[in-house]
């Protein structure tokens, strides 16, 4: 995120720009990540770590709940992936579908006012719901823009510019699996009542720093030099 914020300082290219914004977002998701984390670990709040404990329905426990619940992770992710569509459509096309962008939108508020909204306290199958509308979003942006990334490396015959849009096609296909990884172990819990965590979920966490990388030898490093 700092190496692209520089290079936008550098250029004051828009698309840089955008990279930072949704990198910006990404890292704000993993920071609520760890939050989640340390509320079920340290916070000493029963209503958080004990599911049979009542929500107290105070605004404290209304923002707790739901970052422990990955909720406002989730919300910062479906903002970035709103951001890699505009960079797509910025990078690879001459304009906008209306129609599609449109559908997009109101995709992505719905998708946020599932997040915010629809949550019931230790229920599992509302969690699953909201992996996969934010896998589905994620799968939607991402995927044409692994196309259009892979193909872009066919057409083109400079050598670092075609290893670029190959690493870009890797980031976007990680970052499509990330999700699917993490659905998967979602699954498996809400299935098999598993405690703690599948294989899929580590899977995930690899697939993000494969991801990270591709997005640094794409967007990064082969501009380096101009």
């Amino acid at each position: 995120m700092i190496l692209t914020l520089r290079k936008y300082q550098e250029k004051k290219q828009k698309l840089t720009l955008y990279l930072f914004l949704i990198f910006l977002f990404m890292t704000i998701s993993i920071i609520f990540l760890w939050l989640s984390k340390i509320l079920s670990l340290y916070s000493g709040l029963d209503y958080i770590i004990d599911d049979a404990i009542a929500d107290p329905l105070t605004i404290t426990s209304w923002i707790l709940l739901r970052i422990s619940s990955y909720r406002f992770t989730f919300i910062f992710i479906v903002i970035a992936i709103y951001l890699s569509y505009v960079l797509k459509v910025n990078l690879f096309e001459k304009g906008y579908n209306k129609v599609l962008r449109i559908i997009i939108i109101i995709y992505g508020v719905i998708t946020t006012f599932y997040l915010l909204i629809v949550y019931v306290k230790g229920q599992m199958i509302l969690e699953l719901i909201a992996f996969i509308f934010v896998s589905l979003y994620m799968f939607v942006i991402y995927f044409p823009f692994m196309i259009s990334c892979y193909s872009a490396s066919k057409t083109t015959e400079v050598v670092v510019y075609k290893k670029a849009f190959i690493s870009l096609a890797i980031m976007a296909l990680c970052f499509i699996l990330i999700l699917i990884n993490q659905l998967i172990d979602r699954i498996f819990i809400v299935v098999l009542s598993i405690q703690g965590y599948t294989p899929f979920y580590f899977a995930g966490l690899i697939c993000t720093i494969i991801g990270i990388i591709g997005a640094y030898f794409g967007f990064i490093k082969p501009k380096a030099k101009d």
